[in-house]
């Protein structure tokens, strides 16, 4: 593993096929005067109404043992464009991805997404001939049961009758950022297919699924589908770990997911994965 201090963290902005939707991350290189042709990087994927730093994410770029780029999507924090809907930022990781291969070489080796994040990259990997060759995805808070985004349509109904649209005013990256979410916005979400992973899932690879216990906006049951859905591919393996007491953000724990996906990304590496429980057969801090 390459030293701390060779690490170099770089800010890219990648121009999208969209004059108004330049996309800005940042490219963590654990050897940055190597040549990056060939080179694995993981790619860390932010939820809704986050951005590239938000809860583990920047924690875990700087841990992982390999080269990573985050970024923010569309209309997130410092990238330009309107907020979109899954289809859009769908569109921005092919731009990612087609620009971390023509421009550096790299080649696509896991997948780290939360929340709408993961939505993103578990049908990416579902859908693109790059997703065939990818090794691992880690599924961190992720919906399975897309209809089940109108259960927060009762506190929207008020505005969306005397305006056409609900708004609200939340901090991201520390700035007041306002968002309207209109009928159609949800009614797109609730028709998304997160159920393209039972048929289209590439087998060959190792996914690893992480809920928090307390989260009140997908429900825990969703990570047991995934498990479901995923578990019976071979050779790909899939780990479920639950934490307890643990938001949708996990929110004080951030440090425990990382610390979750080095020690299952080492039991990959190490050849020792098996599906199930995550740490099956460790008696741990109980």
């Amino acid at each position: 593993m390459a030293s701390i201090s060779l690490r170099k963290s770089t800010k890219l902005r990648i121009p999208h096929s969209q004059d108004d939707c330049e996309l800005v991350g940042i490219l963590e290189q654990l050897t940055p005067k190597e040549s990056t042709k060939g080179r694995k990087i993981a790619l860390i994927l932010h939820g809704a109404l986050g951005h590239k730093d938000y809860l583990f994410q920047k924690r875990l770029a700087l841990r992982f043992p390999m080269d990573s780029f985050r970024f923010d999507f569309r209309g997130n924090h410092e990238s330009g464009g309107k907020m979109g809907g899954l289809a859009e930022w769908v569109e921005d990781l092919l731009t990612i991805v087609s620009y971390l291969r023509n421009t550096y070489g790299y080649e696509i080796d896991v997948v780290v997404g939360h929340s709408r994040g993961s939505l993103v990259g578990m049908y990416w990997l579902c859908t693109s001939e790059e997703g065939q060759r990818v090794r691992a995805m880690v599924n961190v808070s992720g919906r399975y049961r897309m209809h089940r985004a109108y259960d927060v349509a009762d506190t929207y109904k008020e505005q969306w009758g005397a305006k056409g649209y609900y708004e609200r005013t939340v901090t991201v990256a520390r700035q007041a950022v306002v968002e309207r979410i209109y009928p159609r916005d949800l009614e797109k979400a609730s028709q998304w297919n997160a159920a393209i992973v039972w048929d289209k899932f590439p087998g060959q690879i190792d996914v690893l699924t992480i809920h928090g216990l307390a989260d009140k906006t997908v429900p825990t049951y969703d990570a047991v589908i995934y498990s479901r859905a995923l578990g019976a591919r071979t050779p790909g393996t899939h780990n479920l770990h639950l934490i307890e007491e643990a938001d949708h953000n996990f929110i004080n724990r951030q440090d425990e997911v990382v610390d979750c996906i080095l020690e299952w990304w080492d039991a990959l590496n190490r050849g020792r994965l098996k599906t199930g429980i995550l740490m099956t057969g460790l008696r741990g801090k109980l």
